[in-house]
């Protein structure tokens, strides 16, 4: 999605492509009450870049990671995140006893986020130094998987035993550990790997504006 106030071709593909999972993943849902408790951040998340496209555009490479977590949530809220399909035959491959979909879901709980803090950071000039900037933007990132911990334990408080899909811990005793530790291999990884051509879109975005 360019910084046009129009609708370009590229921002129709993401609102069809969103709609079009949205569409499949609400379609008789493994549990609907999983269902909203887990596509609920991508429906949000969905309607806050479309009502922010125009004063505040993103680059490309937000939009499409962006767009992959939304598919990642929407995919776990559908099956719940211990059934998605593929992974039950990994889980079988690897003589493994659970389904590790949701690691992938945490995993992208850094892997996003933390890109999109840098860009908001970098683009309001919040840090003087890349170094300072990187530290705090991981720091966030790892609060913000810990707060979603946080989340998961109210609801499995508030509901009992209806959030047990929710949670997703199938029996692991430290998943909430390494549910953080994901995420925090997420964003370091998201960093290493994606810090030059996030640099080089934001160059471009500022030549444009």
């Amino acid at each position: 999605m360019p910084t046009a106030t129009k609708m370009t071709p590229a921002a129709i593909a993401w609102m069809l492509t969103f709609m079009i999972v949205f569409i499949w993943s609400a379609y008789q849902p493994f549990d609907r009450f999983t269902w909203v408790l887990e596509v609920a951040p991508a429906v949000i998340g969905a309607l806050v870049l479309i009502s922010t496209r125009q004063r505040f555009a993103l680059t490309p490479l937000l939009y499409v990671l962006v767009l992959l977590h939304c598919i990642i949530l929407l995919v776990g809220g559908h099956y719940t995140y211990a059934e998605v399909p593929l992974f039950d035959w990994i889980a079988e491959l690897t003589h493994s006893s659970r389904n590790n979909y949701d690691k992938l879901g945490h995993f992208a709980q850094g892997f996003v986020p933390v890109m999109l803090a840098r860009e908001i950071c970098w683009r309001q000039q919040v840090f003087s130094t890349k170094a300072w900037g990187n530290f705090f933007i991981v720091c966030f990132t790892l609060a913000f998987s810990a707060f979603y911990e946080l989340i998961e334990w109210w609801v499995a408080i508030a509901t009992g035993e209806g959030a047990d899909a929710f949670l997703g811990t199938q029996g692991y005793i430290w998943d909430t550990q390494s549910d953080m530790g994901f995420a925090l291999f997420g964003a370091i990884m998201a960093l290493l790997l994606l810090s030059a051509w996030h640099d080089k879109q934001l160059q471009q975005l500022q030549v444009q504006s």
